[in-house]
């Protein structure tokens, strides 16, 4: 789905909606209290949020995996494959396809050994049998049943917890104080510009910028599609490189693209004389026969303090 305006503000849409979120954060809670978390032999790292959309967990989690890496560990993801069909695999990112697996599974496995499966415990189980020594959760923080020994929660600095209304009224899984008690991290990305840290205590705080792969050379017009939470963020990025965007295309998060949506946007870029720029999570899912008329983004997380991380994760 597309993050929908009324979530950042409070606005009349967002406080009729209001009841209705307070019932879904309420059946949050309720599933959080009632179910029992399951441990496995290896330590849990969640990287999750707060909120629905885009706020960068899929960089933050991959860095985090190569920050474990670096200190001779073997951590493995657990995903549950949102998009995929198969389920209770380890993801090769030689044969299996984003429609098989999702899309966020095959650009962490650029990064570590994947498994995905809806049931987080069979997940981590099985990469506990592969060879896990620790294991990270890209997403699943409101998911009650595999243990976590940490969570840390993204936020992006620039939209924070947007309303702080939950879903539907606002962007919020849950109720922000309800969530920071369990957490034992935040990650804050980019500037605070909405305030959000004054709101939040007691938790350390490791912040970080996403920064585009250089060099990055885009030399002339540029069309520029994605679909992820918050696709502005994208083509801001774009800009800062120096590029000259003459038309952009949303798409809903996850979507997958047909061949007539691809032909669409490389037609459009023939007659603006364009590059055409996406995401590492869509280039995924563009077939290879395609990716030469497409240009790809790639980021990485910069941390402020990557020695206090690499502190946090191993106490």
């Amino acid at each position: 789905m597309k993050t929908p305006k009324h979530w950042q503000t409070d606005n009349l849409l967002a406080r009729i909606l209001y009841p209705l979120g307070c019932l879904y954060a309420l059946a949050t809670f309720l599933r959080l209290k009632l179910i029992k978390p399951q441990k496995v032999n290896v330590p849990v790292v969640c990287i999750g949020n707060l909120t629905a959309g885009g706020s960068g967990k899929t960089p933050v989690a991959i860095s985090i995996a190569k920050i474990l890496k670096s200190m001779k560990k073997n951590p493995f993801f657990v995903s549950r494959g949102y998009g995929g069909k198969l389920c209770d695999v380890l993801v090769n990112p030689e044969v299996h396809h984003p429609h098989e697996v999702g899309d966020e599974p095959l650009l962490l496995a650029k990064a570590a050994s994947v498994v995905v499966n809806y049931k987080r415990v069979e997940a981590a189980q099985k990469a506990v049998n592969n060879g896990a020594d620790i294991i990270i959760m890209d997403d699943g923080f409101q998911n009650p049943k595999l243990f976590k020994d940490k969570s840390l929660l993204v936020i992006d600095g620039n939209v924070g917890l947007g309303n702080m209304m939950p879903i539907p009224a606002g962007p919020m899984r849950e109720f922000m104080q309800q969530g920071i008690k369990r957490a034992n991290a935040v990650v804050l990305l980019g500037e605070d510009k909405t305030g959000i840290l004054a709101k939040i205590n007691n938790l350390p705080v490791f912040r970080g910028t996403i920064e585009p792969i250089k060099p990055i050379f885009i030399k002339q017009n540029t069309i520029a599609f994605a679909g992820i939470g918050r696709p502005q963020k994208f083509y801001q990025t774009l800009k800062e490189c120096g590029a000259n965007i003459v038309k952009t295309f949303d798409f809903a998060d996850h979507h997958f693209y047909n061949v007539n949506e691809l032909n669409s946007l490389i037609n459009e870029a023939k007659k603006l004389d364009a590059e055409i720029f996406t995401t590492t999570k869509d280039w995924v899912k563009i077939p290879i026969e395609l990716r030469k008329y497409f240009r790809v983004l790639e980021i990485v997380v910069e941390w402020q303090d990557e020695d206090a991380v690499r502190e946090f994760l191993l106490n």
